[in-house]
């Protein structure tokens, strides 16, 4: 039970003496005792730095949620506290510090890049706080390195949703594929999930190339990927980089000629909702398509494209779902997040149906989500807008797609040196 403040004890005192003297009813002074303080939410952002739009946007996502139930959940007035960790992992860490041990909040949401998630995950492992990340995919957060506190409410592993891809792309006849990536964690996981994938039901990855964050000229990779000989190429972008890569993929003359098979980064609405006909035709996979008709999603695309007037990015549409998922659990415990143990629990518990993440979905043994996976397309909308539209589904994707947990943990993570080969 949380201790009374001095302030509290004189309330109580004081109200009990006028209600003594006849100054005050007791109901009054139930209610006083009652009633409970608001739940506070520690949320950080790259407000500033390299991805400050998508932090902005991961902000949006996340208000829009409380603001549609009122700031309110369970009886319990919701106080949410933003920061900005500017995109950098010592100041991600300042923040959490001040949040939790300053701002007394009862948990934390947010960061976007590994090395700040990373940075925040180390801390609250000795604190205890519940840290709940819908963008953080580093593969061993929920796998070799796993934090009990530390959980991927609406998140996904990097390598997730690329073993679908690589199933479907086998399944198109495609045999020879070439991989282009950013040379860093987030990219040599996404690739090698396609890889391993792809090369256990006997395609090739032929050749696989990387390159610095921030590229800005893409034409000595373009003019290998022209000659490779490939069937499709597979492209791990995210940011300016895949901006950068898809127009100049479509000005070297490759956009029909080669197919392109994009990380649901490279095509997320961040990226393509400033383009024309440069990213149409690319496919990728994904736990979110904002062009499906699914009832929810079509019900949480209109809902944000009207406040904000654009369709909804992965950093909106995660923190947004996050919020709703962490809500639902608290509904469960009416409330009770002091309870750490309990409140953890019960998010690990709770299935989400009916939510613009699918009809259902739940967490595995490792704390990382289970979903309905989309394969989508891009495509242009009735008005011009460019959006992603799902052309086929795989239930069930987990982490481990169909591995024994224990037996793929035995592999090492995926690297640049390590990506998965067989033989």
């Amino acid at each position: 039970m949380t201790k009374l403040t001095t302030d509290r004890r004189s309330f109580l005192k004081t109200s009990t003496a006028f209600a003594a003297a006849g100054m005050v009813s007791m109901p009054a002074i139930v209610r006083a005792q009652g009633a409970a303080r608001p739940i506070k939410i520690g949320l950080l952002a790259p407000l500033t730095g390299v991805i400050a739009a998508g932090g902005r946007e991961l902000v949006e996502g996340f208000e829009m949620y409380w603001e549609q139930v009122n700031k309110e959940v369970a009886g319990r007035k919701v106080e949410i506290v933003i920061e900005d960790d500017a995109s950098n992992p010592d100041t991600a860490l300042q923040k959490a510090r001040r949040l939790v041990e300053q701002g007394n909040v009862d948990f934390l949401f947010g960061n976007i890049l590994a090395n700040t998630g990373l940075a925040v995950a180390n801390y609250v492992k000795g604190t205890g706080t519940p840290y709940f990340i819908p963008v953080i995919a580093a593969d061993d957060l929920t796998q070799r390195t796993r934090i009990p506190n530390v959980i991927r409410v609406a998140g996904y592993t990097a390598s997730q949703m690329s073993r679908p891809l690589a199933d479907w792309a086998y399944k198109q006849g495609y045999r020879k594929v070439a991989t282009i990536s950013q040379d860093y964690t987030f990219g040599h996981e996404q690739c090698g999930g396609f890889l391993q994938m792809f090369t256990e039901l006997g395609g090739a990855v032929t050749q696989q190339f990387w390159h610095p964050l921030n590229t800005a000229d893409f034409s000595p990779y373009l003019g290998q990927l022209a000659n490779a000989g490939v069937d499709a190429v597979f492209a791990m972008e995210t940011g300016a980089d895949a901006t950068r890569f898809i127009q100049q993929w479509a000005s070297f003359g490759l956009k029909g000629r080669i197919p392109l098979m994009g990380a649901m980064n490279a095509t997320d609405q961040s990226v393509i909702r400033t383009m024309k006909d440069e990213a149409e035709g690319i496919v990728s996979c994904a736990h979110f398509a904002e062009g499906s008709k699914e009832p929810a999603t079509v019900k949480f695309v209109a809902d944000y494209e009207k406040r904000y007037g654009k369709l909804p990015s992965i950093y909106g549409f995660s923190h947004y779902s996050g919020a709703m998922w962490v809500a639902e659990a608290l509904k469960t415990i009416n409330g009770k997040v002091e309870d750490r143990e309990l409140f953890l629990k019960t998010v690990l518990a709770t299935e989400l149906k009916d939510s613009p993440l699918g009809s259902t979905v739940k967490f595995d043994a490792y704390t990382n989500p289970i979903y309905d996976a989309s394969i989508r397309k891009v495509e242009k909308r009735a008005d011009g807008k460019l959006w992603n539209v799902p052309i086929q589904f795989y239930p069930q994707v987990s982490q481990f797609w169909k591995y024994d947990p224990e037996t793929y943990l035995k592999q090492p993570p995926y690297s640049r040196t390590f990506q998965g080969k067989t033989g």
